[in-house]
C-alpha cells in the first residue's frame, strides 16, 4: 500500500510546574505524524513522537531531520524497519501508534480489549510531583479525595527528612490497605546514602522505589536490589538498552523486583513488549507508564497496556498524566476515581 506522512509540532503547557530531581518542566514539546493513503482517502492514523529533554536516548539536535528520513523510509517500503528504528524509541512509538490506528480504520480504539470497548477501566496511580512539604501534602490529599488508592510520590528535591516526615504523616492516617505508596527518586540518591534511605523508607510499608541511584551503575544497583528491604523498580536504567541481548544482560546482572516501561523511552510498543517478556521469564514484575505525552500518546499507551496485560489488570499503571496540561488534545479517555477509561462512542 502507498502511504503518505505529514509531520506537525505542538508545545503543551503544564498547569503547574512539574518537578523532578532532574529539573522542572513547564512545557512539553511533541511531534505528531499523520499517516494517510490515496488508496483509503478517508482513513488516517496519528502518532505522537515525544522525546524527554536530557533523558531520552533519541533526544538529539537533528531529531526532526531523522524523523523525516525514517518516515520517508516507511512510506517507500510500507513497513516499519525495527532494525534501523531501535535507536529512536520515541519516533518508533509514534510510527507504531499511527500505523495501528490507520490499520484499525482510523479508530482511536487501537486494540480489541475490554478497555477498548469501554467495559473496563485500567487502575492507575495518582502522581504527586515534587514541591514543598505543604504543597505535596495538599496534592496528596487531593488525590485521595479523588478516589486514588495508589499514590506515587516524586522524591529527591526537598530535604530527605521532610520527605520522610511527609510519608510518616500519610502512614499515621492511612494503612497499606487504604493507600499503596510508591516513591520515585529519579536517581536522586547516591550509592553511599541509598541503603540507609531505603531502610528508613521501608518502615512505612512502601510498595516500591523507582531508580534510587542514577543509571549506568550496574554493580551498585545490583547490590542495592539484592540487599534492599524495599523492592526496587528500574526506569531510567532501561533507556538506551535497545537490543534483546543487552536487555537480558541488564536484567540478569541487576535483577530488580520490577521494571517500568514507557514506550517512548524504552523501545516503542515492540521494545516494551520485549522487556516485559524477558522480565516475566525471570520472575520480574512490570507496569507501564506514560512519559508526559499529550492525550494522543497517552491513549495509545493505555490501549497497549490493556492489550499487553489482558483483562482485569490488578497492578496500577502510570497513566494519570492526561490532566497535566492546559492545552491538551481532546481524546475519548477520562479518569474516573482511580482508573482510566476509554469511551468508544464519544
Amino acid at each position: 500500500m502507498e502511504f503518505n506522512i505529514n509531520i506537525s509540532e505542538k508545545t503543551l503547557h503544564f498547569k503547574q510546574p512539574a518537578g523532578t530531581s532532574r529539573g522542572i518542566y513547564t512545557t512539553r514539546h511533541s511531534w505528531f505524524i499523520t499517516i494517510t493513503s490515496p488508496e483509503k482517502p478517508n482513513i488516517k492514523g496519528i502518532g505522537e513522537c515525544a522525546p524527554l529533554p536530557n533523558l531520552s536516548c533519541d533526544d538529539i539536535p537533528e531529531y526532526e531531520n531523522i524523523l523525516k528520513a525514517l518516515c520517508q523510509h516507511f512510506c517507500l517500503s510500507g513497513n516499519i524497519n525495527y532494525d534501523i528504528m531501535r535507536p529512536y524509541p520515541s519516533m518508533l512509538f509514534g510510527l507504531e501508534s499511527a500505523l495501528q490506528q490507520f490499520n484499525r480504520g482510523g479508530s482511536e480504539c487501537l486494540f480489541d480489549t475490554r478497555f477498548g470497548l469501554g467495559e473496563e477501566g485500567i487502575p492507575i496511580n495518582g502522581l504527586v510531583w515534587m514541591g514543598s512539604f505543604d504543597e505535596m501534602l495538599v496534592r496528596i490529599e487531593d488525590k485521595m479525595k479523588s478516589g486514588f488508592r495508589c499514590i506515587k510520590l516524586k522524591i529527591g528535591a526537598i530535604d530527605f527528612e521532610k520527605e520522610i516526615g511527609l510519608i510518616r504523616h500519610i502512614r499515621e492516617y492511612f494503612t497499606t490497605e487504604q493507600i499503596e505508596l510508591r516513591v520515585d527518586a529519579n536517581g536522586g540518591f547516591t550509592p553511599d546514602n541509598a541503603m540507609n534511605r531505603l531502610e528508613r523508607l521501608a518502615k512505612y510499608d512502601i510498595h516500591s522505589i523507582e531508580q534510587p541511584i542514577k543509571q549506568h551503575q550496574w554493580k551498585e544497583m545490583a547490590m542495592l536490589c539484592k540487599d534492599s528491604p524495599l523492592p526496587i523498580a528500574l526506569d531510567e536504567e532501561l533507556i538506551g538498552i535497545n537490543m534483546p541481548t543487552m536487555k537480558e544482560a541488564l536484567l540478569d546482572s541487576i535483577h530488580p523486583a520490577y521494571i517500568i516501561l514507557k514506550p517512548s523511552l524504552h523501545g516503542g510498543m515492540k521494545g516494551s513488549k520485549e522487556w516485559i517478556e524477558l522480565a516475566n521469564q525471570r520472575g520480574i514484575g512490570s507496569w507501564i507508564t506514560s512519559a508526559l505525552e499529550s492525550n494522543i500518546g497517552l491513549n495509545a499507551i493505555a490501549h497497549f497496556a490493556a492489550k499487553t496485560y489482558g483483562s482485569n489488570i490488578k497492578m496500577p499503571q502510570g497513566l494519570g498524566t492526561g490532566q497535566l496540561f492546559t492545552d491538551n488534545i481532546k481524546m475519548p479517555i477520562e479518569i474516573r476515581k482511580d482508573a482510566l477509561w476509554f469511551s468508544p462512542n464519544s
